[in-house]
């Protein structure tokens, strides 16, 4: 009489272990911060009407056609958002800014007080 082979399940224990912690090692439980971004189109509706322009450029900023430094720009913002906190503010980047620069400035401009704060799509749609 023939002796049926015993199947053992280490291996498979040893398998679905490894993966367990592959998969534990591999994952990021950090909590991602997100933005909100809406994109203002040029020569929209007018639901813009009265935002303030930031036009972020290669080493400097121009708040409203000045150019400023970034601490006057956003003093300039503070200070209207106390005056009126639903201020709206567009940023304009101009091409070849990196994506950082033009997130940090979001992030400060939140800091002053900014609630509502939309990128401006370039006519040629880039």
């Amino acid at each position: 009489m023939r002796r049926r082979a015993i199947i053992s399940m280490t291996p498979l224990i040893d398998v679905v272990f490894i993966l367990l912690v592959f998969f534990m090692l591999a994952s990021s439980f950090m909590d991602w911060r997100t933005l909100e971004l809406g994109v203002a189109k040029a020569g929209g509706t007018g639901k813009m009407a009265g935002a303030m322009l930031v036009e972020l450029r290669g080493d400097d900023l121009r708040l409203s056609g000045r150019t400023m430094s970034e601490d006057d720009v956003l003093q300039t913002l503070r200070q209207r958002f106390l005056a009126d906190p639903a201020q709206k503010v567009l940023i304009k980047p101009a091409p070849g800014v990196p994506l950082q620069r033009a997130v940090a400035l979001i992030d400060r401009i939140a800091a002053a007080g900014g609630k509502e704060v939309s990128f401006v799509a370039s006519p040629e749609g880039r």
